[in-house]
């Protein structure tokens, strides 16, 4: 078939598919910015406030557990570690305003700031550090670590009121980035989620399950040159996209994250318009577990009847960036744009080693999608379509978030899913290790001896050339066995009221309102 008229077909089948939803991941390295002719009165409204539309439901908000990629942009604004994000990719001092790493990598003290406050007036003390930073390693989770990186947490104790130390039991390079973990009142438990007390910019104020969340200018934020701009952030979920626009247009949404740039013309010359990447791997997950994704032959016959680049040029407009592995461009040093290569569109390849699996004939698969997202939707649907090429049946099942988190990503219930992932930090660590055999969050069941030592060598590395090497071999075990079909990193707008400005982009997932205000 002539590539034109594939695509053409492949247009008429997913817009007839696709649901009016938007998909919720960010990012950070490019951006552009529109005419900023207002489409409002170009008046402030009510108070120093504004309204972001966002797609997804913040369903656990307990900032220490493992929230998904659309629940921790938010918190960020509400709680901080003893360091945060910067948006160059490093961390910066929060809680702590200084720190220092022993000779051999094990030990780190920390000092604590002075006059840093809970947002419920409550002075930070070393005690709600130690609590916090023990709970993250399990101690009211019957050991297991709440947040993976403190397995190798030995103690942590605070030898005075200024100070707190971190033993590991092994030097770990990228240990640091763990230390945005969140700082909470010490004894909070489980019961963070209703008080949502941090030290961020700004506090808490109220959650509407699958309507909204309101957060307000903390005055008592520990840093006057960096305390929110804005008196009140709205986050306002809508998983529709027309009704996202129109939000926008009609001055019921002042800002809305994540818009796929598809949709770029309903917005431009009436907002201020920023793009970027999103920061996450998108891509076809297979279960390694269940048959026919349980042979490697298969999965590489999948990857070679696919086309990446008629997926990036249908569903982001060619803004797109092919990943091949699971590691997104930003994280420029582990990233490897050779592995985008390795599996050239070939049907013919293609079904000479479905042949060679035993599956000549073709096979019949779903494809799970959280409905929301609709990049995701529409990505399925070009697969399923050029699956159909090679003689595989793909069946598209859209499901609600909430049920996809708890029956792909946790249950590991399911054949296929498209979906995005993201990382905590900017380390390597975070793309990779999710797939060692043992680990809570290797949701495609993938197993392969020498990618966990390789990842964990990585991790144990003392020399930042060593560690990089080892972690682009796990990237290319990956690829090679084919342990899924990684797509890209997908393009995004994020839309503005051309009155408001200082919307900044990070090299990870993160949304920072404390630097967003009124012109």
């Amino acid at each position: 078939m002539p590539k034109l008229v594939k695509r053409a077909l492949l247009l008429l089948v997913a817009a007839a598919m696709l649901p009016a939803s938007l998909y919720g991941c960010a990012g950070g390295t490019e951006s552009s910015q529109s005419p900023t002719a207002s489409a409002q009165s170009g008046e402030l409204p009510n108070g120093n406030s504004v309204t972001v539309g966002i797609a997804q439901d913040l369903s656990n908000l307990d900032p220490q557990r493992n929230a998904t990629a659309g629940i921790r942009e938010v918190l960020f604004n509400i709680f901080e570690g003893l360091v945060k994000a910067s948006p160059d990719g490093s961390v910066t001092e929060a809680v702590a305003s200084d720190y220092e790493i022993s000779e051999d990598g094990k030990t780190y003290t920390f000092t604590l700031r002075e006059g840093v406050t809970f947002h419920n007036g409550e002075p930070v003390t070393a005690g709600d550090v130690v609590y916090s930073l023990e709970r993250c390693a399990g101690s009211e989770n019957d050991g297991t670590p709440l947040v993976s990186a403190f397995s190798i947490v030995e103690g942590v104790a605070a030898p005075d009121e200024r100070h707190v130390v971190v033993t590991l039991s092994e030097p770990n390079l990228e240990f640091i980035y763990s230390m945005t973990a969140a700082i909470i009142p010490q004894g909070s438990g489980p019961d963070i989620t209703d008080t949502m007390v941090g030290t961020g910019p700004f506090r808490f104020v109220s959650y509407a399950p699958q309507d909204s969340l309101v957060m307000e200018k903390y005055d008592g934020y520990w840093s006057a040159d960096k305390a929110a701009r804005l008196d009140q952030v709205t986050f306002k979920i809508i998983p529709d996209v027309n009704a996202m626009v129109i939000g926008l247009k009609g001055g019921s949404l002042d800002m809305v994250i994540h818009l796929p740039n598809t949709l770029e013309e309903e917005v431009q010359g009436s907002f201020t318009v920023l793009q970027d990447t999103m920061k996450l791997v998108q891509a076809l997950y297979l279960n390694n577990a269940v048959e026919p994704f349980d042979n490697e032959l298969v999965r590489q016959a999948m990857y070679h009847a696919i086309d990446v680049q008629e997926i990036i040029d249908f569903v982001c407009g060619g803004a797109g960036v092919a990943t091949g592995t699971s590691m997104y461009p930003a994280n420029q040093r582990y990233f490897m744009p050779e592995l985008a290569q390795k599996y050239p569109h070939d049907v013919e390849k293609a079904r000479q080693l479905l042949a060679q699996a035993g599956y000549g004939d073709g096979f019949e698969m779903s494809i799970t999608v959280p409905s929301n997202y609709a990049q995701h939707m529409e990505t399925a649907q070009v697969i399923i379509e050029q699956l159909k090429e090679a003689g595989i049946t793909a069946t598209l099942l859209p499901v609600e978030w909430e049920s996809w988190v708890n029956d792909v990503y946790r249950g590991r219930d399911y054949q296929s899913s498209v979906c995005a992932i993201s990382a905590d930090d900017m380390t390597a660590r975070e793309m990779l290790v999710r797939y060692t055999s043992d680990h809570q969050k290797n949701f495609i069941n993938f197993q392969d001896g020498e990618f966990d030592q390789s990842v964990a060598q990585a991790m144990a590395a003392t020399s930042q050339d060593e560690q990089t090497a080892l972690y682009k071999r796990a990237e290319e075990i990956l690829s090679e066995r084919a342990a899924s079909l990684w797509l890209q990193d997908m393009c995004e707008l994020v839309v503005m009221d051309p009155a408001l400005d200082g919307f900044t982009f990070y090299r990870t997932y993160v949304l920072d309102m404390s630097t967003i205000g009124y012109q």
